[in-house]
């Protein structure tokens, strides 16, 4: 397999600092938020993760890319990253699953990445000054000409970017086994391995666009309303949590992951903040305040829910309190709903990747809660 040769390349982020090393993957010039996933594995469903549209990411691993890519693992279908930064890349793969390597896979899908950096000096950059915007350029070699460039770039804050990432048509994925709940899964920045997760379960998954009305979720005639993952700044959406909170007043049982627990967040009338670096990895401890336990999970996220935990908040549609806190810094990581009457159970979310592609498989309860909230048993 031969090896590209790599030209010089130059990273600039909004503050300043730069970093000089070579180009890795496509040549050329890109700029979006700058974000760190701390993952020392599931490089392949990181990349393909459409909520990390408009970010470039910094792997804090520092050896990335020795098991290549293949056709099986992607969750979407591209990469979506809007750069990629590693200190040490594999140039050949070694696996027996690989295809190809990840240097080709960037290259052939115009990812423009940088290699050989010091990327422990620029995470604890981020760490202490927070994400920001950046630009990686194999053309322009003046730190002063890019960040003109970066400063001009457009921010996190304020974007709407589910559409961009969502599908353009209704796709339906089917039960496996004997069919035992319909659900309709809104598309905010789906992975692949969610409504697969599902259809293990005996759950036919109606995947809908992210532009989807509630005439389009009732037309499905479901048992569960889903909301995924997703990019973009959840204050500046204002379409689905209009639908979420129809569907709440219809009393359609209701689970979301990532995008879709601070979406249901704001239908429960709480604000969204965003956090200083935000948690991307698939090592971080989340508690279960409903079990006690704690859970390793994957996470992709910059935004959080403004939620009290530990109380009780009464809204238009029952009684919501705080389910999930993340250990690290006690992050609200998760939502529930409560009929104020019953104290039944009409809908929960978490803020991290219960699907685990990649990451643990901690969470996969999660999916079995979801069954027992349609099957009313909770």
């Amino acid at each position: 397999m031969p090896l590209h040769a790599h030209k010089e390349a130059l990273l600039v982020l909004e503050d300043g600092r730069s970093f000089r090393g070579e180009s890795f993957g496509a040549e050329g010039e890109t700029f979006g938020e700058a974000v760190f996933s701390t993952g020392m594995t599931g490089y392949q469903e990181t990349l393909t993760d459409p909520s990390y549209h408009q970010q470039v990411v910094v792997m804090t691993a520092p050896h990335v890319g020795n098991t290549g890519v293949n056709d099986e693992d992607p969750e979407s279908r591209r990469i979506w990253v809007a750069g990629y930064v590693v200190r040490d890349p594999a140039r050949v793969s070694s696996n027996w699953r690989a295809q190809r390597t990840l240097d080709d896979d960037l290259r052939d899908q115009s990812v423009v990445g940088i290699s050989g950096i010091d990327t422990r000096a620029l995470t604890r950059h981020l760490r202490e000054r927070g994400a920001m915007r950046v630009g990686i350029s194999t053309i322009e070699t003046d730190p002063e000409a890019l960040l003109k460039k970066v400063l001009a770039s457009a921010e996190m804050s304020g974007a709407n970017l589910s559409d961009a990432v969502s599908t353009e048509e209704a796709y339906v994925v089917p039960a496996k086994g004997e069919k035992r709940f319909t659900v309709a899964a809104l598309d905010l920045g789906i992975k692949e391995m969610t409504p697969e997760r599902m259809a293990e379960r005996g759950i036919e998954v109606h995947v809908l666009p992210a532009t989807a009305t509630l005439e389009d979720v009732l037309a499905t005639n479901p048992d569960g309303l889903f909301y995924s993952n997703g990019p973009g700044d959840p204050a500046a959406t204002t379409g689905q949590v209009e639908l979420l909170k129809a569907a709440l007043a219809e009393n359609i049982p209701y689970f979301g992951i990532c995008f879709g627990n601070q979406l249901f967040g704001r239908a429960l009338g709480f604000g969204t903040y965003k956090l200083k670096y935000g948690h991307r990895g698939i090592n971080q401890p989340v508690m279960d305040l409903t079990t006690r336990k704690v859970e390793v999970t994957a996470h992709n996220h910059g935004f959080a829910v403004d939620a009290p935990i530990g109380e009780e908040t009464k809204t238009d549609y029952g009684i919501a309190t705080v389910s999930h806190v993340n250990l690290n810094d006690d992050c609200v990581e998760g939502l529930e709903l409560k009929d104020a009457e019953t104290g039944k159970l009409k809908g929960f979310s978490v803020q991290y990747h219960p699907e685990a592609a990649a990451g643990p498989h901690d969470a996969a309860y999660l999916f079995d809660r979801f069954i027992s909230l349609m099957a009313k048993e909770v």
